[in-house]
C-alpha cells in the first residue's frame, strides 16, 4: 500500500516557511515517507498506537540532529561517531540543535526537586543572598554587620544609656599571657571590669608587672567611658575607640551602660553578629542556602532532609493481631520466630494481654517490648543486634524490608544548615517559600510589596522568578511545591517540568521534540499547555510533539498523520498539512475520530449495560453489585472522604490533576490492602476503615512503571511465551545434532548468549564528559546469541529472525502452535500486535508498559477467584482508536466478574464507564473533596464539576437541569 505524503497537494501557509525536510526515512517501520517540520511552528505527529510516530520524531529527526551536534565536538568525541548509528533516512536538511523531552521520570537523585530542574530554587537562593535579612539563630531578632561610625552613632543616641563603657574582650594567648598583659599596661590600657570573671559594673585598675587573671579568659579590657554628646570631639572619640577595639579583638566591641535602673549590653562587630548574645552568622553566599552544597546542606543529613531508621509501621505491619497471633513481621521467620517464646513469657509475667489486638495494647507495653527490659529480646535489642552483622547479605536484605525515612531531626527535614534558617526573605526561610504550593507562591509574589532599593537591587532577579513561576502554572502543575523530590513525579509532570525549564532558558533556533505533555493533565488544561508550546515557537523556535490530545491536535499549526495502521500496517504519512486537511482525508482514522462524537454515544452506553444485565435501571442493577468501601480517607489532600467502589463494574476516578486520585487509589485502596496482608515496602494511606476486600482473591495495581531495565527482557518473556518458542527450536533436527537444549536459547545463560554483550546485543561506551553511548555489539551485531546457536533454523528463520517478527506476524508464521498462540493473543487484544517479539521492555513507552500488563492478566485462569485491578492512566499512549480497542479489553475482565477502576483523564473512556468518583474541585490543597459518587448519567445530567464540563462539552450534552451540593 502506497499513502505517501501529503504536504505537495497541502495549500497550507506552512509550506511557504522553512522547514526541516525529511527525505525516505525508513527508521523502524517508516516505508520510506517524506516529511516536513516547519521552523517556528508547533508541529504533531500523530496516528495509530504503533504507526510510527517515535520512530519518526525521536529515532530520526532527533537522533540526526544529536548526531550533528557530536560530530561538531572535540576528535575525542568524534572517534566514536563510526560506531553511533546513523539513522536510515536519505537526507535531513535544515535540522537544528535538538532537545528531547520525553514521557518518563529518569530522575533518580533525592536531591533533585521541582525547584532544582526549573532552576527557581537558584533564582530564590540569589535572592536571599541579596535581599535576606539574617537574624539570630537564638530567636534575640536581626543581626547586622555594624562599621564605627554606625556604632558611634548608635551608642551616642543612648543604645545602653548615659554613661557607658566601652570594653574590649580580649582572649587569653596559650603561651606569654603574662608578657602580653604587660605590653597592654605599656601602651596605656589601665583598667578592665572587676570581679574574678569581668562581668561586674565596677572597674579594676592594672598595676605594671601585674599577671593575667587566671580565670579572666577572655580579659574585659576597658577602653574608656563615655557620655552623650556634650562635647565636640565626643563623636570621634568614640569612633576612634570602638577601632581600636576591632584591632584588638578582630572587629568586636562590647558597649554597657545603665537605663531605667537596669544594666544593659550591647554588642557592636565589624562580622554579622547578634547584638545581644553575640554569636557570629556566616554572611550570605548562594552556596549557602543549596543542599547540594557542603556550605549550605546539614551536616546530619547531609542536605537530605531524612535520616534512615526502623519503620515501627512495617515491623507490626498489621496491627489488628494479638501478640498471641505473632504481629512481628522480621520474627516470622524459621530464623527468629523462636524469640516469640521469650516475649510471650515476659509478657505474662508483665501481665500484658496476649489476645488484645497489637493497636489496643497500652502505648506503655507497645514501647516496653520495643525498648523495655526482662528476660527477652526487645525489638530495638533486636535490630541492633542485625546492625553489627550487615556484613552477611542476608542481614542487609532483611534489614532494608524494614527500614524507612524519617523527617532529619535537627533541620527538620528542611534540609539546610542553621545558619541558612536564619535568613529570611519578607518573613519567610528559604525552606517556607518551597515548601508552598506553585499557587500559593504566586499568590505571596503578588502580595509582597517591594522597596524601591529592593527592585534596583535585584528586579531582575524578581522578574525572572516570576516568569519561572507563571511558566509552572501554564503547564497545570499549580499544585505541586517547588521542594517536592523530583524522582516522586510521573512522567508526565516530569514532561511538563522540563518543558517550563525550556521556557526559562530563552533558547531560540532549538528542535523541542516533545512524548504526549498532556500525559496525566486534565483536559481542561490543554488549552494553557497548547498556549505554551506556541509560545516556545514563537521565541524562534520549533517545537514537534508526538500526541493524541484533541486539543493540541486540532490546534497545531502542522500535522502529520501516520497510518493507517500499527506496526508492519504502519509507517506512511496518510495526511499532512492543517487540520482541515486531516479531517477532509477519507483514510486518516485520526481524522475521522477527530469529527464531532454523537450526542447520543453515553445515552447508548446506558442501554447497552441494562440490555446486558437484564434490569430496567441502572442504578438498581449497581445497587446490587458488591463493593469496596472506603470510610474516612485521610491520606495526602484527601478530605476524609468516604467512597464506594462496586466490583462487577468499570470504575473511573476523575479529577484535575493534584486532586487526590491516585493518592486514593494507590495509597488508601492499594497500600492499605497491601499492607494488612503484611506487605511493608508500600505506602499505605490514612483511612479508618476499608472493607469489601475479603472476598477479593487480589488487589492488582497496573501503574505507568516500567517494566524493568533489562534489555533482557522482552514482550513475550514477560507474558511467559519465549519458553515455547525455545522449545520449539531445541526440538530442531539441527538442534538435536548440535546438542543444543531450550537453556542456550536464554539470554541469561551463558552457553548460549553471546559473550561480549550478555545478550543485550549491545554495549556501552564511556564518553566522560557526556553520557554514554550505545552502540551494537561488534561480535554477535545486535543478534545477541553465539555463532552456533543462531545455526540453529526453525522454519527458514534463526532465534534471533524469530526474535525480530512482530506479534501480528509471529501469529501467521507459527499459526500451528495453539500454546504459543493463546498468549501470543493477548497482546494483540491490547493493541500490542505491532511490536516485536524480542523488543527490550526498557524501551516501552508507560502506556505499552500498563497494556503489557493488563495482557498478563488476560491469560489468567477464572478460577483464581474475583480481582480487584487498578489501572493508572491506562490510555496513556494510545490512539483515538485504540482507546475503543482497550475499552473493549477492560470490559472483558468487568464481564469476568473483577472489579475495574481506572484513574482517566480521557473524555473517551470516561463517556463509557459505569460508575464515577470525581474529585476536586482544584489541586492541592484546594482538592480531595468528593464531588460525586455514582453512575454516569446523573453525573452529567446534575453535577457541576471541571471533569463534568469537559464531559459534556465532548458529547454535546445539554447543561445539567439541576446543579446538586456534593
Amino acid at each position: 500500500m502506497m499513502v505517501g505524503s501529503a504536504f505537495g497537494r497541502n495549500r497550507s501557509p506552512m509550506l511557504k516557511r522553512p522547514a526541516i525536510e525529511v527525505e525516505h526515512a525508513q527508521t523502524h517501520n517508516l516505508k520510506g515517507i517524506d516529511c516536513r517540520v516547519p521552523h517556528g511552528a508547533v508541529t504533531v505527529v500523530t496516528g495509530p498506537s504503533g504507526a510510527g510516530k517515535s520512530s519518526l520524531a525521536f529515532d530520526t529527526i532527533f537522533a540526526e540532529g544529536q548526531r550533528r551536534f557530536v560530530e561538531s565536538m572535540s576528535t575525542y568525541a568524534r572517534q566514536f561517531l563510526d560506531q553511533m548509528e546513523r539513522p536510515p533516512v536519505g537526507d535531513i536538511r535544515n535540522v537544528l540543535p535538538a532537545v528531547a523531552l520525553e514521557a518518563k521520570n529518569a530522575v533518580r537523585n533525592a536531591r533533585s526537586t521541582v525547584g532544582t530542574i526549573t532552576e527557581t530554587h537558584d533564582v530564590l537562593r540569589l535572592l536571599f543572598t541579596h535581599l535576606g535579612e539574617v537574624v539570630c539563630p537564638r530567636g534575640h531578632g536581626p543581626v547586622l554587620s555594624v562599621n564605627p561610625e554606625e556604632a558611634a552613632t548608635d551608642l551616642l543616641a543612648g543604645a545602653v544609656g548615659d554613661p557607658f563603657l566601652l570594653v574590649a574582650r580580649l582572649p587569653r594567648p596559650k603561651r606569654g599571657a603574662d608578657l602580653a598583659l604587660g605590653e597592654l599596661v605599656r601602651q596605656g590600657f589601665l583598667r578592665r571590669l572587676g570581679g574574678e570573671r569581668g562581668e561586674g559594673p565596677e572597674v579594676a585598675r592594672m598595676e605594671p608587672g601585674e599577671r593575667w587573671p587566671a580565670k579572666l579568659d577572655p580579659l574585659p579590657l576597658v577602653l574608656g567611658r563615655f557620655r552623650a554628646p556634650g562635647e565636640d570631639d565626643a563623636v570621634a572619640r568614640v569612633v576612634a575607640t570602638v577601632e581600636e577595639a576591632y584591632r584588638l579583638t578582630g572587629g568586636r566591641v562590647e558597649a554597657r551602660g545603665e537605663r531605667r535602673g537596669e544594666s544593659v549590653v550591647r554588642l557592636y562587630s565589624r562580622e554579622i553578629s547578634c547584638p545581644v548574645c553575640g554569636i557570629v552568622v556566616r554572611r550570605p553566599t548562594p552556596p549557602l542556602f543549596s543542599f547540594n552544597s557542603p556550605l549550605g546542606a546539614c551536616p546530619t543529613c547531609q542536605g537530605f532532609g531524612r535520616v534512615i531508621g526502623i519503620d515501627r509501621l512495617r515491623v507490626v505491619p498489621d496491627p489488628r493481631r494479638t501478640l498471641a497471633e505473632r504481629p512481628i513481621a522480621p520474627w516470622n521467620t524459621p530464623a527468629y520466630e523462636e524469640l516469640y517464646d521469650e516475649l510471650l513469657a515476659a509478657c505474662k509475667k508483665r501481665r500484658v494481654p496476649l489476645d488484645r489486638p497489637w493497636q489496643e495494647l497500652s502505648p506503655e507495653d507497645r514501647e516496653w517490648i520495643w525498648s523495655g527490659e526482662g528476660k527477652f529480646v526487645n525489638l530495638d535489642g533486636f535490630f541492633a543486634w542485625l546492625e553489627q552483622r550487615t556484613y552477611k547479605v542476608h542481614v542487609r536484605v532483611l534489614l532494608a524490608r524494614y527500614r524507612s525515612y524519617t523527617p532529619c531531626p535537627d533541620c527538620g527535614g528542611t534540609r539546610l544548615r542553621p545558619e541558612a534558617l536564619a535568613v529570611r526573605l519578607a518573613g519567610r526561610t528559604l525552606p517556607d517559600l518551597t515548601a508552598l504550593s506553585v499557587e500559593q507562591f504566586r499568590a505571596w509574589l503578588k502580595s509582597q510589596q517591594w522597596s524601591a532599593r529592593q527592585r534596583q537591587v535585584a528586579g531582575h532577579l524578581l522578574e525572572e522568578l516570576t516568569e519561572r513561576i507563571e511558566v509552572l502554572h501554564r503547564v497545570g502543575l499549580d499544585y505541586l511545591a517547588l521542594d517536592r523530590q523530583a524522582r516522586t513525579l510521573s512522567g508526565g509532570e516530569t514532561q511538563r517540568i522540563h518543558l517550563a525549564a525550556a521556557l526559562g532558558s530563552g533558547l531560540t533556533s532549538t528542535l523541542y521534540v516533545l512524548d504526549e505533555p498532556t500525559i496525566g493533565l486534565h483536559p481542561q488544561d490543554s488549552e494553557r499547555l497548547l498556549s505554551l508550546l506556541r509560545d516556545l515557537a514563537a521565541r524562534g523556535n520549533t517545537v514537534l510533539v508526538v500526541e493524541h490530545d484533541r486539543t493540541i491536535i486540532r490546534g497545531a499549526d502542522h500535522i502529520i498523520d501516520l497510518g493507517p495502521a500499527a506496526g508492519e500496517h504502519g509507517g506512511w504519512v496518510v495526511a499532512e498539512g492543517p487540520i482541515e486537511t486531516i479531517l477532509d482525508n477519507e483514510q486518516s482514522l485520526t481524522g475521522r475520530y477527530l469529527k464531532e462524537r454523537p450526542p447520543t454515544s453515553a445515552r447508548r452506553h446506558v442501554a447497552r449495560f441494562r440490555r446486558e444485565r437484564g434490569r430496567e435501571s441502572l442504578d438498581e442493577e449497581l445497587e446490587h453489585l458488591p463493593r469496596v468501601a472506603v470510610r474516612g480517607a485521610c491520606a495526602h489532600n484527601l478530605k476524609c472522604l468516604d467512597v464506594d467502589f462496586p466490583l462487577g463494574a468499570m470504575v473511573a476516578v476523575t479529577g484535575v490533576s493534584g486532586s487526590g486520585k491516585s493518592t486514593l487509589v494507590e495509597n488508601v485502596l492499594y497500600g492499605t490492602y497491601q499492607r494488612a496482608r503484611g506487605v511493608v515496602d508500600v505506602d499505605p494511606g490514612e483511612v479508618g476503615s476499608l472493607s469489601g476486600l475479603a472476598e477479593l482473591a487480589d488487589v492488582t495495581l497496573v501503574d505507568q512503571r516500567p517494566l524493568g531495565r533489562s534489555s533482557r527482557s522482552n514482550p513475550i518473556t514477560y507474558i511467559k511465551a519465549y519458553d515455547e518458542i525455545r522449545k520449539l527450536f531445541a526440538a530442531s533436527p539441527d538442534a538435536r545434532a548440535r546438542g543444543i537444549t531450550p537453556a542456550h536459547f536464554s539470554f541469561n545463560v551463558e552457553r548460549g548468549r553471546c559473550p561480549a554483550c550478555q545478550g543485550t546485543g549491545v554495549t556501552e561506551v564511556d564518553m566522560q564528559f557526556m553520557a554514554p553511548v550505545t552502540v551494537p555489539c561488534e561480535e554477535c551485531q545486535g543478534r545477541r546469541f553465539r555463532p552456533e546457536v543462531l545455526a540453529v533454523r526453525f522454519r527458514g528463520r534463526n532465534i534471533a529472525e524469530t526474535l525480530e517478527l512482530t506479534v501480528d506476524a509471529a501469529l501467521v508464521a507459527l499459526a500451528d502452535q495453539r500454546r504459543l498462540c493463546r498468549r501470543l493473543r493477548t497482546l494483540t487484544e491490547v493493541g500490542l500486535g505491532y511490536l516485536r517479539l524480542g523488543q527490550p521492555t526498557s524501551t516501552l513507552s508507560g502506556g505499552e508498559a500498563q497494556r503489557l500488563k493488563l495482557a498478563s492478566f488476560l491469560d489468567r485462569p477464572a478460577t483464581l477467584g474475583r480481582q480487584l485491578f487498578l489501572f493508572d492512566e491506562p490510555t496513556t499512549g494510545l490512539h483515538l482508536a485504540d482507546i475503543d480497542l482497550l475499552y473493549h479489553t477492560l470490559r472483558r475482565l468487568v464481564h469476568r466478574g473483577d472489579g475495574v477502576v481506572v484513574v482517566e483523564h480521557s473524555p473517551d473512556l470516561i463517556a463509557r464507564v459505569d460508575w464515577i468518583v470525581d474529585l476536586g474541585p482544584g489541586g492541592g490543597a484546594h482538592g480531595g473533596e468528593l464531588l460525586y459518587s455514582g453512575p454516569l448519567e446523573p453525573f452529567l445530567e446534575h453535577i457541576e464539576s471541571p471533569t463534568a464540563e469537559e464531559l459534556r462539552r465532548h458529547l454535546k450534552w445539554p447543561l445539567p437541569v439541576l446543579a446538586v451540593a456534593p
